[in-house]
């Protein structure tokens, strides 16, 4: 193609004026520092994203089957049907309700989660096999070796709040009591901390504890009765589709959330904050499009002469405006391209080295997670190209529009 050729003729020809020649290493410096910082931007957020989902899912499980109107037993049926679905891996019985936590050091509210320990390790991941054996086996008191006492495993930051560590007891102090003459009195029982856990997010540290499903069935004297069923599924990507077909296998009055649903308006932000940082650092590949249509400009008022000869010789206004839409885009892929390379080797540095730390008080990791993704690199990419394109249209339709006649004798 012709047209391509005279671009990059254009393009390596000394320029008479050095201010275009200028203007078009500023228009790549432009696009490539805007396609960096783009990279490494959403790479980041898209780390932070990544990193939240996998310790939300360490502490919750995928997906929840509940049941309208309240509690409901533990049906073997049930269950049996729930891991038959296509994509279940595993699933266990649970119970919740909230509670009191009272120590020596102090008191604090706390959700309470009965689990089953024979089966909460497949769904549960912040939950290990040594803590669930610990957490099924009663504790023999110190004091009296006749009195056995339940096992509870609370978060990092709770038991900070509270004062207390693993081996020593707290009590645990129920809504759920018993009627009296004065009223509804809230039971008390106490617990012996057998294990603290870190899921490293400080809404489950500093408020989640729990307890044996035996032990909170008790405590809350519901009759065997569950709250739901945690499921873990082989894909979280899918976990919705999965839950409507649990949902359409159990039929009413169960129905199923994903963890998606559970954790809406967390992600909706996280996706929101993404967008918007995406639109402002776009902004810098703008400003560059703009001086990639200066350039333009002032090439086609240079070429003015060079114009006419090529349309005297039969070329078209088509490929008069492809010259110079070539010229731009050229300038807009060795710009994309830069600054893609430039931001695969920051992400690997990033990722690599670790040396932007970040403070423990404030965030809850020490350093950037970095996870680049090909469709956001792709997304990227392909908008800085057509923000470029866009930039080259005017000066090429200018060009075209050039009457050779005027452009030799004036030019």
């Amino acid at each position: 193609m012709f047209e391509l050729f005279i671009g990059l003729r254009y393009l390596r020809a000394k320029q008479k004026h050095t201010f275009i020649s200028l203007i078009t290493l500023l228009s790549i410096a432009g696009v490539t520092v805007g396609v960096m910082a783009l990279i490494v931007v959403i790479a980041v957020m898209s780390g932070f994203e990544a990193d939240l989902t996998e310790r939300i899912l360490g502490v919750e499980s995928h997906l929840v089957v509940l049941k309208h109107g309240g509690q409901f037993k533990d049906d073997p049926q049930l269950r049996q049907t729930i891991d038959q679905t296509p994509g279940v891996v595993a699933s266990t019985p649970f119970v919740y309700t909230q509670a009191m936590l009272r120590a020596s050091g102090g008191i604090s509210g706390a959700v309470v989660r009965g689990v089953d320990p024979a089966t909460a390790a497949s769904v549960i991941s912040v939950l290990d096999a040594p803590m669930l054996k610990r957490l099924s086996r009663p504790h023999a008191d110190a004091g009296q070796r006749e009195i056995q006492l339940p096992n509870i495993i609370i978060g990092k930051e709770l038991a900070r709040s509270l004062g207390v560590r693993a081996g020593e007891s707290l009590y645990l102090i129920s809504p759920r009591g018993m009627m009296s003459p004065a009223g509804r009195l809230p039971s008390m029982k106490r617990f012996h901390i057998a294990d603290v856990f870190e899921s490293g997010m400080y809404e489950y540290d500093g408020s989640l504890a729990y307890i044996s499903l035996a032990d909170a069935q008790k405590l809350l004297k519901n009759n065997d009765a569950i709250t739901g069923i945690e499921v873990r599924v082989n894909d979280i990507h899918r976990a919705d589709k999965i839950a409507k077909a649990i949902g359409k296998r159990l039929g009413f009055p169960y129905w199923a959330r994903d963890w998606m649903q559970m954790n809406r308006n967390f992600f909706s932000a996280l996706k929101l904050e993404k967008t918007v940082m995406f639109i402002i650092l776009a902004l810098i590949v703008l400003v560059a499009a703009f001086n990639i249509a200066s350039a333009l400009i002032m090439m086609v008022m240079e070429k003015r002469r060079a114009i006419a000869i090529l349309k005297a010789m039969g070329a078209s206004d088509r490929s008069i405006r492809r010259i110079f839409v070539f010229n731009g885009m050229i300038i807009g892929v060795i710009g994309t391209s830069l600054g893609a390379c430039l931001g695969f080797l920051l992400c690997f540095l990033l990722k690599r080295y670790q040396f932007i730390n970040l403070p423990n008080d404030v965030y809850y990791i020490s350093t950037l997670p970095v996870k680049l993704e090909s469709l956001d690199v792709a997304v990227i990419a392909i908008s800085a190209l057509a923000i470029c394109f866009a930039a080259t249209l005017y000066p090429a339709h200018q060009a075209a529009r050039l009457n050779p006649v005027d452009a030799i004798r004036y030019g």
